[in-house]
């Protein structure tokens, strides 16, 4: 799957509330709507339909809310994108739910429980989820995505990235007279200026480290972020500053993953895709530069794995394209050979098949059974 959505089979609902009656007013969040959907349908991002990328201004109610998440969701086949501003509130447990224009702190019921939007998100058709929350105690969010049930997990190829404004018991920022919320007038501008940098593409991964570099050193909000399998590889935009010829300095500067802090295939695997990214190639570049050649989909193909390569002669060609100094290549080697011994040394357990169960909506998971029923 390309790390760049396929703008037919993709979606995006970018939802957000600016005016609260019971609660401070946001005015900003409504250019953060405005001006984030003009670059997801334009040709420096992914270039949607206008019928692919759905704003939902102000929504009253659940179902206001919801139900567009929940066509996007039925509707997308590759890459889901689903963004919230306004205000995070925390209910009595200490769970993040959303705030509505009518919404009271600690009253959950007057909000939407962000539980609600997860469970449409495990049972959409898209490969892979994109969440961005801008809002206060955003960061709660975070600890939805732990554990054995989570939603990365129910993504069959890339997985799902969160991205959050704030940490879990920290305020995002919407500062008076300021057209956009501090975090996504960032990623705003990060999008429409760029970085000076060698890499083509802003991809998740990339936007996150330079967001939570500029929003710290301003005293801000520190962005968090939860990533499973590659999702932090998925292309935002394009990188308006890109700068080949910083690729030189970059390689003399290159500070290389180190291989003995693998300790899992995953790890291993994500190293491998972060080695790529300390000189800023493509998938394409790197396999121009391989001998003997090697295939942008083979190299795809080993940054995909989820388990150890079996042999280590396309991961070797790969390192060397990539730039890797030989005495570097001899580690990674070492590496490669003591986790593919772990985990041939694992014993193997049957698998078992699935066992099928009925979809339901996101309406009837919160649906309560009346006493008795069956």
């Amino acid at each position: 799957m390309s790390a760049l959505p396929d703008p037919a089979r993709s979606r995006a609902v970018l939802a957000g509330v600016s005016s609260y009656s019971k609660l401070e007013s946001l005015p900003a969040v409504a250019n953060n709507l405005r001006d984030l959907a003009a670059v997801l349908v334009s040709p420096i991002s992914w270039e949607l339909p206008a019928e692919h990328c759905t704003v939902v201004a102000e929504p009253g109610t659940s179902h206001d809310l919801l139900d567009p998440i929940s066509r996007a969701a039925s509707d997308a086949e590759d890459t889901l994108l689903v963004y919230f501003a306004g205000h995070g509130l925390i209910d009595g447990r200490g769970d993040l739910f959303i705030g509505l224009p009518g919404s009271i702190q600690g009253r959950s019921h007057t909000g939407v429980p962000y539980q609600a939007l997860r469970e449409i998100l495990m049972d959409s058709r898209a490969q892979r989820h994109v969440i961005i929350l801008d809002c206060c105690m955003s960061g709660r969010a975070l600890g939805m995505m732990s554990g054995q049930d989570v939603l990365a997990d129910q993504a069959e190829v890339d997985g799902s990235y969160l991205l959050a404004a704030s940490p879990e018991n920290s305020v995002a920022l919407a500062p008076p007279g300021e057209t956009h919320t501090v975090f996504t007038g960032e990623l705003l501008r990060l999008v429409h200026e760029g970085i000076p940098d060698p890499a083509r593409e802003l991809d998740l991964e990339l936007i996150y480290q330079h967001l939570r570099r500029e929003l710290a050193a301003r005293g801000r909000p520190i962005p968090q972020r939860r990533a499973r399998n590659t999702a932090g590889r998925i292309i935002l935009a394009n990188n308006i500053a890109f700068n080949p010829a910083a690729r030189a300095q970059r390689a003399t500067e290159a500070v290389w993953p180190e291989p003995a802090n693998c300790h899992t295939p995953r790890a291993f695997i994500e190293a491998l895709a972060r080695v790529r990214a300390v000189n800023g190639w493509t998938i394409p570049e790197v396999s121009q530069r391989a001998t003997p050649p090697v295939s942008p989909g083979t190299i795809s193909a080993l940054l995909n794995r989820t388990t150890m390569p079996r042999s280590w002669k396309t991961t070797g060609i790969y390192l060397r394209a990539c730039g890797l100094p030989e005495d570097h290549v001899a580690a990674w080697e070492a590496a490669w050979q003591r986790l593919r011994l772990l985990e041939q040394a694992q014993p193997i357990t049957p698998s078992q098949p699935p066992i099928p169960s009925a979809r339901r909506s996101w309406r009837m998971r919160w649906i309560r059974k009346k006493p008795g029923s069956r």
